[in-house]
């Protein structure tokens, strides 16, 4: 009698193991991306609204978000949810709003001439 353990899969049910396996990785994979597509969308219309108030360039303003998630530990997505709502009227919570001035001061500082 033969144990479980004593069968060896056919070449045939490995390849199909193998397939499942990479069917399903790429399930995973395309739903980080449905999921990423969306957020990258806000970043950019953030990065825009960055852009004309702090009259910056698009990479400081990717870099001021940047800088304000690190340092209030919110995720980059959700600070451009708040800028964006932000610039269309809603109050942004204090603590960006004292880390947008810091940051859009570093940066817009960096770009003025010396005197």
């Amino acid at each position: 009698m033969a144990h479980t353990a004593d069968i060896k899969p056919t070449p045939a049910t490995a390849a199909a193991e193998c397939l499942q396996a990479e069917v399903e990785r790429l399930r995973t994979e395309n739903e980080q991306l449905r999921q990423a597509i969306p957020a990258h969308a806000v970043v950019d219309q953030a990065i825009g609204v960055l852009t004309t108030l702090g009259q910056i360039t698009p990479d400081d303003g990717f870099t001021v978000l940047r800088e304000i998630s690190q340092h209030t530990n919110i995720k980059l997505s959700q600070v451009a949810e708040e800028v964006l709502k932000h610039a269309q009227g809603a109050a942004l919570p204090d603590v960006l709003l004292g880390e947008l001035h810091a940051a859009l001061a570093h940066h817009t500082a960096d770009k003025q001439p010396d005197p």
